[in-house]
């Protein structure tokens, strides 16, 4: 299947919406693909009510003329040229064909994950990301008096768990890793923009009976006891308790979810794909949205991470600027300085404490998908050699769980992102090797004898 678009947008949340409007609204073919179900992204996921701003956006992206190609998950860069490019992308429903998106220019607004940090237990059962849990709940997850405890860094945290109170959770703890000293700035840069101290206000007031703690976070996760040797279906022991460590001091918390998000790490693996630069984690671009590369655009999370507001801001100019609406783009990118502030304050105070790398003691898993444990991690010389003597960050997440870790553990950078970028199905790979070398042969026919 072949789609063929002016401006193609990777990703639908607010800076993916937001791009797609500014050009379609400038009469251009746009097309959006995310393997999501929906729009929205992980910040007004469906659900629950969405706050006003997020219902206009939906409704302008509605409205406007998009190609949306939900469900659908960008495997491999085809080709790439300063004329254009051809990203395969593959349907989440089997039976589907992949498509071949044709464009002469492409925004990436691949957005974030949460990053996990590996501790005794963190793999039990009710011990998952604190936004994970979040939409397992707006989902339909019965988490009405269940005892939650909260931790990690980050504003996520405080908006968590407002919204587990509001659902009937008990949130019975909230662990705050970073220092009230660290934080202070991010309290300052908060002045300067009223909305977001607002709404911080407001997650705090809904959550004023539960304590919250900073230079805090979870040392172990305890299971329910093992009532003995049943079948290999029996399901693994639960969460029953966390230990907390504080200032030296350690004590245990009974809950029924431990909720933990140490802040977020930018989806970088396509503009990686695609040769994007990319300094300290993120895409390097120009104030206009323009990546090193000819004909690609990024906008979002994966720029800097500053919040739903730099991401619309920054998705409006990205779109703009594609679109050859330079004046308008250039305009608008006269308010970024002030979002980029505010994410470097964000990112200083997120900055983790070196304490949690010795969190993990030998046994403790690492590497979820192929059961690499630390003690097998330590001593290699960085991430291919891990790579090639452990297979950590080979399993079906690809290092998206894992790399986030070895990179605060270690110091370790992924590299350079390979084909295919999610876990793909035989058949989409084998059409693509047969394009290839249909178009091999055509390049190089055969000789003829006389």
């Amino acid at each position: 299947m072949k789609k063929d678009f002016d401006i193609l947008v990777v990703g639908a949340g607010p800076a993916g919406i937001a791009a797609a409007i500014a050009a379609a609204e400038n009469g251009l073919r746009v097309g959006v693909v995310d393997d999501s179900p929906s729009p929205g992204g992980q910040i007004w996921r469906r659900g629950t009510q969405p706050p006003t701003a997020a219902r206009r956006w939906n409704d302008r992206f509605e409205a406007a003329a998009v190609v949306r190609m939900m469900g659908w998950r960008v495997i491999d860069c085809l080709r790439l040229t300063p004329e254009g490019g051809i990203l395969r992308a593959e349907c989440n429903t089997p039976g589907v064909q992949p498509a071949d998106l044709h464009f002469r220019h492409l925004i990436l607004a691949t957005g974030a994950r949460e990053r996990f940090l590996p501790f005794p237990g963190w793999t039990l059962p009710n011990v998952m990301g604190a936004g994970g849990l979040d939409a397992m709940v707006r989902g339909g997850l019965p988490i009405e008096g269940k005892r939650v405890v909260i931790a990690g860094t980050g504003p996520l945290l405080l908006a968590v768990a407002a919204q587990l109170t509001a659902h009937g959770a008990s949130v019975v703890a909230i662990c705050e890793q970073a220092s009230l000293a660290q934080m202070a700035p991010l309290a300052l840069a908060l002045l300067r923009q009223p909305g977001k101290l607002l709404q911080g206000a407001k997650y705090r007031w809904a959550t004023r009976k539960t304590p919250f703690f900073t230079r805090c976070w979870p040392a172990a996760a305890l299971a329910e006891p093992n009532p003995g040797p049943g079948s290999e279906n029996e399901p693994q022991p639960r969460l029953q308790a966390v230990t907390l460590h504080r200032e030296g001091k350690q004590w245990t918390v009974a809950c029924d979810y431990l909720a933990c998000g140490f802040h977020l790490v930018p989806n970088t693996e396509l503009a990686s794909l695609l040769g994007s630069r990319i300094q300290d984690g993120f895409v390097v671009t120009d104030q206009q949205m323009r990546t090193s590369i000819p004909a690609v655009w990024c906008a979002g999370e994966p720029t800097g991470i500053g919040g739903v507001d730099a991401s619309l801001l920054e998705g409006r100019i990205a779109g703009l600027s594609a679109a050859g609406k330079t004046e308008a783009a250039r305009a608008l990118s006269k308010r970024r300085p002030g979002m980029q502030a505010f994410a470097r304050a964000l990112e200083r105070a997120c900055r983790l404490d070196p304490r949690l790398r010795e969190l993990a003691d030998d046994q403790t898993i690492v590497c979820r998908c192929e059961d690499v444990r630390m003690a097998a991690l330590r001593g290699r010389s960085g991430w291919r050699d891990a790579k090639l003597h452990t297979r950590c960050g080979m399993g079906p997440c690809q290092g998206r769980v894992c790399g986030g870790a070895a990179e605060f553990l270690f110091g370790w950078s992924a590299g350079h992102a390979h084909p295919p970028l999610y876990p793909a199905r035989v058949s989409s790979l084998m059409e693509e090797a047969e394009e290839e070398a249909m178009a091999a042969s055509s390049s190089h026919p055969a000789i003829e004898p006389e």
